[in-house]
């Protein structure tokens, strides 16, 4: 009989965290006990599992005595602090912010495109950006028949990556627009971009071409994150990756336009074979239906759906693509999970020996 496990979720309450509970109800990960973690201005309120009623606890460092596995959705901070506590205790951590992510002791997975990775983890492994994850799992299976040299991708990334305040502000300022009459440019602007900026500016109605704060290099973290994070998954520095990435006021579920260009030249049927044979991808795609991927029917679900396949004019080996996935199902709650199962089928739910992270 397979071992159950002791499985932790830490930041409960948030919109991944309480996604990570729901896909735990259905995973086939054998689980014995689930315990919720957050913040102690959620200690104390009642969420269920399976229809069982459990009590959210405060975060400690003694949090993790008996739990097998951790998974992180609460802030870079949090993880920061507690997830080496989590490892000492013999927990395996599965860690949703961009705190590990390019740790070299770190796996960064997505498990249809290099669950391989995961036979070497210390003890953490990270889930990738949400935009990242979702266009690993339209690319793989094109790279794997007929490498990848270039890659450009414009996203289109929901309002619910930035968080609860951020979708309050989206609404608040349509309803201004739609029913107080308020031109677009006037209306209460203090989230996005993004919050730690200086300017904050109205995404009702609008296209925001700025996630998180820009770098030295005129790209923001959000861009930088999907370059180096592909160049890491696909374990190949070679590769080009240029990302443009835009806010708009969708509520759930990123869309992304991706350009490539593959090592040998990909007839579009096989790439759409490719694709349409991929665990976890969607093959959406007949322009004489108009099907196409798009945001309010991929919201929900937890594959990844790819559409308006085509070649490109002028370059033999460019193709260009429409990807679309809920950016908090696969993108975050159910990668995490999707991790969880994967190291149970691999048998790498095991303590770590020896601790590469410091405690805080």
């Amino acid at each position: 009989m397979s071992k159950e496990y002791v499985v932790a979720v830490v930041g409960a309450t948030g919109a991944v965290g309480s996604r990570m509970i729901k896909m735990l109800e259905a995973s086939s990960l054998p689980i014995k006990e689930v315990k919720l973690l957050a913040t102690h201005r959620s200690a104390g309120k009642i969420l269920q599992f399976k229809s069982q009623d459990l009590t959210v606890e405060t975060t400690t460092e003694q949090s993790f005595e008996g739990v097998d596995i951790a998974l992180f959705s609460a802030g870079g901070s949090v993880s920061a602090k507690f997830a080496p506590y989590a490892v000492k205790s013999g927990a395996v951590v599965v860690d949703n912010t961009s705190n590990f992510r390019m740790n070299s002791d770190v796996p960064l997975v997505v498990p249809e495109v290099n669950a391989q990775a995961l036979d070497t983890h210390n003890g953490i492994i990270a889930c990738p950006n949400c935009s990242t994850i979702q266009m690993m799992v339209a690319l793989e299976p094109i790279r794997q028949q007929f490498g990848l040299e270039r890659i450009i991708v414009s996203t289109y990334q929901a309002v619910s990556g930035a968080g609860a305040k951020a979708i309050a502000e989206t609404e608040r300022q349509i309803q201004e627009v739609v029913n107080d009459k308020k031109d677009p440019k006037d209306v209460l602007a203090e989230i996005l971009p993004a919050g730690g900026d200086k300017k904050h500016y109205p995404i009702a109605f609008n296209a925001l071409p700025q996630i998180d704060v820009f770098t030295e290099n005129d790209y923001t973290y959000e861009e930088m994150k999907m370059t180096k994070e592909t160049k890491k998954i696909m374990a190949d520095d070679t590769i080009a990756v240029s990302a443009t990435c835009v806010r708009i006021p969708v509520i759930l579920a990123h869309s992304e336009s991706i350009y490539i260009e593959t090592k040998t030249v990909a007839p579009i049927d096989e790439v759409k074979a490719a694709i349409a044979n991929f665990p976890g991808a969607v093959l959406q795609d007949d322009p004489s239906q108009q099907l196409y991927p798009q945001a309010v029917t991929a919201a929900g679900h937890r594959e990844t759906f790819v559409g308006r396949i085509r070649k490109d004019l002028d370059a033999k080996k460019g193709i260009h693509m429409w990807v679309v996935s809920d950016n908090l199902l696969k993108g975050a709650a159910w990668n995490s999970v999707q991790i969880a199962e994967t190291l149970h089928e691999r048998g790498l739910v095991r303590p770590t020996k020896d601790l590469k992270f410091d405690l805080i």
